[in-house]
Formats: C-alpha cells, sequence, structure tokens
C-alpha cells in the first residue's frame, strides 16, 4: 500500500510501537474503526469535494483561509496522488486542531460556528456530521463512532471498469464516424484501409474527415447548441450600436440594384436584408469555423485580436472598402475573412479609449453578437454574463455553489450590502461579481459599447478573476485581460473536451452523485470518475498539442466511451448495471442530422425541416 499523507504515516507508526509494545510477532491488530486512508476517503468522497470543495479553492469564497484544498477532478491521474496527500492532511490538521471546550475546529465549522464564512453546511442529524465526527475520532485514536460505516470501497480503481463491455466492430465504428461528423457513408477507401491497417487506420481517416466542409457545419451547428449565438433577439443588424454605426448598419436599403428589373427589386431588397441579417448572425461561428479549419490554437475563441467579417456586414462596419481586394467573391453574403475593427466612433466625436487604435477584440467575449445573447439589466449588472462566461468557458455551473436562502428579506435587512457581507450571498457574488465588472465597458441590454456613466458599482467586488483583480494598466483591455487569464486556467481545457463529448455523444458528461446515502451511489460516483479520467486525459492531450480542437475528436473517438457497443454477457448485480448505465451509442439526434442521415443513407432527405413543421419536429431555434 502506498502511505499518501501524514494521517497514514501516524497510524503506520502506531501500528511499529502497538507491535514493539507487545512483542507480538503476529500482524498487529488494526486502530479501533479501520484504516485512515479508507477514512479519507469516505469524508473526501462524500464530503469534502461535494461541500467543501466549493469554496475552499484556489479563487473559491474561502481562498485566503488556511483550510485549502486542491480539486483533483481537473489534474491528469499522475497528479492525483500528490492532490490527496495535500488535501488528506488538510483535513487531519482542521480535525486535530481543538476550541476551549475540547471540540474540533472541523466539526464546529461544518455547523456553522467559529464564525464559519459558509454557515451551516451539515445538518445535526445528518450521514455528513457522523462521517466528519468518525474521521476526528480516528485520527484523534478514539474509538469510531458506530452510527457509520466508514469501509468506503476503493471507487478509484478504474482497471476493470469496462469488464464484459463489447465494442463495435472496426466497419461500425467507421460507419458511426463518418454519419456522426460529415454525415455521409464510409467510401471505399476508408472501408479498405480500416480493414487492413484496424484502428491504426483511425488517425489518419479522422484527419482527412475533419478537413472536409460538412465537418465545419456539424462543428457550427453542435457549437451553437451550447452558445446559442445565432438566437440573439431582434434583427440581425441591431448588434450594431446606432451611435457607433449610424450611417453604415442598415445600408442595404440604399445598396443599389439598378442591375434588377424594377418590378424585382423590392423583393431582392428583402432577400439582401435576409441575407445581410444571417450573415451577422454567424460570425460568431465562423470565428470558431476559421480557428479549427487553420489548426489555430482553440484558445482563440477568447483571444483572437480580429473579427470574422464577410462582404456584406463589412459595410455594416464601414470598412467594406479597404477590404474589398481582399474577398475571392466581393458580393458572396457568407465569405468570411479575418479583420479588425477600429475603435469605435460615438456620433458625437467621441472615441473609444484603446492602447492601439483599434476595437479591444477578445474572441467571442467582445463579440456583440454574444453581449447581445446574454444581456444585462440595471439590477443584473452583468451577472448572466459573468455566469454564461464560468459555464461556456471554464465548465463551472455558478448557481450550483449557490446556497438556498431561506428569508432572502431577513437577510437584505441585516446587512447594508448583502452581496458583500452576508455569507449566504458572499459565497457567490464574490465569485460572479469580478467577472461581471470586467464586462462594464458594455453596460446596457443590447450587448453594445457603451460604459456606466457613473463609474462601476462601488457595492461589488472589484473587477478580476480567481482572486486577481484586474491591474489598472489593462482597464483599458479588461476583456482581452479576462481571455488570456481563462486560457491558463486548466478548467479551460477541461471545458472544451466536455463541448465535444457533448457534439459527440449527445448527452452532457454526468455530474459527481450527490444522494450519498442511495444504494446506487457507489456505482455512480466510480461511473463519474471511469468518464472523468477520459475528460482529463483528452484535456492534457488537448493542452500539450496548443489547443488543437481536433485532438479532442480524436481522442474521444479512440476511447472505450465512444466504442461501447452493448453488454457481452447479461450482468445481475444492480451496481454494475448501475456504473454502466450512461455507456453505449445511443443517443438523441437532432432534426437537422436526421434529414442528413436519412440523405446520406437513402439518397433523399425526409423533407420535414419546412415552415410547416420546423417547431413540430423540433428544429434548432438557438
Amino acid at each position: 500500500m502506498q502511505l499518501t499523507c501524514v494521517c497514514y504515516i501516524t497510524f503506520a507508526l502506531l501500528l511499529v510501537a502497538a507491535h514493539e509494545a507487545t512483542g507480538d510477532e503476529s500482524s498487529p491488530a488494526k486502530p479501533p474503526g479501520c484504516s485512515a486512508e479508507n477514512t479519507f476517503r469516505e469524508i473526501w468522497i462524500k464530503v469534502g469535494e461535494r461541500i467543501c470543495l466549493k469554496c475552499h479553492i484556489a479563487g473559491g469564497e474561502a481562498a485566503d483561509s488556511n483550510f485549502r484544498l486542491l480539486d483533483s477532478s481537473h489534474l491528469p491521474s499522475v497528479d492525483r496522488v500528490a492532490a490527496t496527500a495535500k488535501n488528506c492532511d488538510a483535513f487531519t490538521q482542521m480535525a486535530i486542531a481543538q476550541e476551549e471546550d475540547g471540540r474540533s475546529r472541523l466539526e464546529l465549522k461544518a455547523i456553522g460556528g467559529l464564525n464559519h464564512g459558509g454557515g451551516t453546511v451539515t445538518k445535526a442529524d445528518s450521514t455528513e456530521l457522523s462521517i466528519l465526527l468518525n474521521f476526528v475520532r480516528t485520527v484523534r485514536q478514539k474509538p469510531v463512532l458506530k452510527t457509520t460505516t466508514i469501509e468506503e470501497p476503493n471507487t478509484d480503481d478504474l482497471s476493470s471498469f469496462f469488464d464484459g463491455v463489447s465494442m463495435l466492430s472496426n466497419q461500425r465504428l467507421l460507419r458511426r464516424i463518418t454519419l456522426s461528423l460529415t454525415s455521409r457513408l464510409p467510401t471505399k477507401e476508408e472501408q479498405i484501409a480500416i480493414n487492413e491497417q484496424g484502428l491504426n487506420a483511425l488517425q489518419p481517416v479522422l484527419s482527412s474527415l475533419m478537413n472536409e466542409d460538412a465537418f465545419y457545419e456539424r462543428l457550427q451547428e453542435g457549437f451553437n447548441d451550447i452558445f446559442l449565438t445565432l438566437g440573439y433577439n431582434g434583427n440581425g443588424e441591431d448588434v450594431l450600436s446606432y451611435n457607433h454605426f449610424e450611417h453604415t448598419r442598415h445600408w442595404y436599403q440604399k445598396h443599389s440594384l439598378k442591375h434588377i428589373p424594377e418590378q424585382q427589386r423590392q423583393r431582392a431588397r428583402y432577400k439582401l436584408a435576409d441575407q445581410y441579417r444571417e450573415a451577422l448572425r454567424r460570425e460568431p461561428l465562423e470565428l470558431l469555423r476559421y480557428i479549427v479549419a487553420n489548426d489555430h490554437p482553440f484558445s482563440e475563441i477568447l483571444t483572437a485580436n480580429y473579427t470574422m467579417v464577410s462582404p456584406y456586414t463589412a459595410r455594416g462596419y464601414g470598412i467594406f472598402e479597404e477590404l474589398r481586394g481582399d474577398f475571392r467573391n466581393p458580393d458572396d453574403p457568407f465569405e468570411y475573412i479575418p479583420a479588425k475593427l477600429k475603435a469605435l466612433k460615438h456620433r458625437n466625436g467621441k472615441v473609444q479609449p484603446t492602447v492601439d487604435g483599434n476595437y479591444p477584440h477578445a474572441g467571442f467575449l467582445s463579440m456583440f453578437q454574444y453581449l447581445r445573447r446574454y444581456p444585462t439589466t440595471e439590477t443584473n449588472r452583468n451577472r448572466l454574463r459573468a455566469r454564461m462566461y464560468y459555464q461556456h468557458f471554464l465548465g463551472v455551473d455558478i448557481m450550483s455553489i449557490a446556497p438556498r436562502v431561506g428569508d432572502a428579506a431577513a437577510i437584505d435587512a441585516a446587512y447594508d450590502i448583502p452581496t458583500m457581507q452576508a455569507s449566504e450571498c458572499v459565497v457567490c457574488h464574490r465569485t460572479i461579481d469580478p467577472v461581471a465588472g470586467l464586462f462594464q465597458d458594455y453596460y446596457n441590454e443590447d450587448g453594445h459599447y457603451g460604459p456606466r456613466k457613473d463609474g462601476w458599482f462601488e457595492d461589488m467586488f472589484k473587477p478580476g478573476v480567481s482572486g486577481q483583480d484586474l491591474p489598472a494598466a489593462d482597464s483599458g483591455q479588461a476583456l482581452q485581460w479576462l481571455g488570456t487569464h481563462t486560457t491558463r486556467d486548466p478548467r479551460f481545457a477541461v471545458a472544451m473536451v466536455e463541448h465535444v463529448y457533448y457534439i459527440l455523444m449527445g448527452r452532457r458528461v454526468l455530474l459527481p452523485p450527490n444522494d450519498i446515502d442511495a444504494p446506487a451511489f457507489t456505482g455512480r460516483r466510480r461511473a463519474y470518475l471511469a468518464q472523468r479520467e477520459l475528460i482529463q486525459n483528452a484535456a492534457h492531450q488537448f493542452s500539450q498539442n496548443k489547443f488543437n480542437l481536433k485532438v479532442i475528436f480524436q481522442q474521444l473517438i479512440a476511447s472505450k466511451f465512444y466504442r461501447a457497443d452493448g453488454l457481452a454477457y447479461p450482468l445481475r448485480q444492480s451496481e454494475r448495471l448501475v456504473e454502466l448505465d450512461d455507456l453505449g451509442i445511443v443517443r438523441m439526434l437532432g432534426p437537422e442530422q436526421i434529414e442528413r442521415r436519412i440523405t446520406a443513407i437513402f439518397g433523399k432527405p425526409w423533407g420535414r425541416l419546412d415552415d410547416s413543421y420546423a417547431i413540430l419536429y423540433g428544429g434548432i431555434d438557438s
């Protein structure tokens, strides 16, 4: 057994001492209760990572406390042993430390004592508190309470997770890949390659598939299901501020159509407007496509110092004439090229302050479409944008760490600024409000540039992220600073893998199970850990390959999770069936995917994605 933390070593020394004192040559008896290894495994699984980890990590509400933990779920397996050792040591020190009444600080903090910033996190009669008390008694070398069993199975051993699971044949796997990524059946050449080389031919086939236009269409469709940028309110050109694009945003109304017969011009102008509006809505997804197609680091979705424009949208921005020669076809509304906007000039003559005279592009974060899709209000204060930032780019659901406030009116009456003083509020607002402040130059519902006239709010935490305040020198490019900071966060790579997993599998990644008293808890946790192992390894490869998104597709498709076909033989153990419940090739397809597959297989679309059936069919509305 590998001893990985202070508490393990302590018990090892106790065992040696007991053996020497008795002179007994037989195996020494264990201290009452069982080994500290099992004790800490249970406290971490059922209390630490579910409750304490929400605040006691870098960037969390309790990041400045002496009780600091490491989130090992975002680490590759090779680093988890060290993280477990540090977490075990942190819990051990808190359990040993005692107050005047002899009670452990770990116990008192958990029940809301000692001015615990997180308030009461375990109820008096809860299983969680019993587990904490058993851990305290164990490290203090006292008899363990009999109210709970601390022999927690080692769910971390995943070597046998796929035992009894059959895999797709190579040809069926190839068919699944081509239909999923490019909506077509395999070619004869691809079938021959797989027949002759087996899975060794998988990477060359994937590389070829991911250069086809159909793949990029699927990629954009998948990420639109995540970001939903096509669905912002109003007409397409509403993303362009009247104050900054007064003379160009409605260019199509004055565009010459002399080459079209007069009786057809009105219809042609409607078509022109529709194409222009669609072209504007597509810009964020075209940025995504450009990055992947050119093998740029996918981190550029947050750091790109450019945007994508077509001949039509360039006219809306007022930069068409200077870019005309860069387009292959200046009359194609959907040919996109990268371009930089100049610093925005208000119709009153005031120019947006920037470092180099250019608009401070920061990938999606500064795109008018993304900002409009997630608007703000006088009371929301950019918090929706901050929440979506965490969800989209770090894979963090802020609402999951927010406690349920029992009496909001009482809290409001007890504090001058509840969001900065009341522990029930601070636990969420210390995380979300600094990021909200980084969007302060876009303080309006329309997603337009426009700082608040009275300056940013004083009753909110200072702008920043993960415990770092925005440097004064970067105040003019706050979103650029945020984008750069985010791509250095290991959670960014994990979040991108989770997005690709959703696109490939048609379902979200598993969440850690919460019902610790349920019989299925252990099986669900093992399934969660197995999936996290896949996610972490893919994230590591993604990071090591300069954030090339195609690497994620390659890693996930080559995995047993993607290749799983079914059970090789009947299983009767209920816990084993729970472990494998989320595994398999069955997935829900969107109507767009169904139409493409029908066309690929039968040579003709079903034809139900028209105006009459699209909504009933469940077509994308973003």
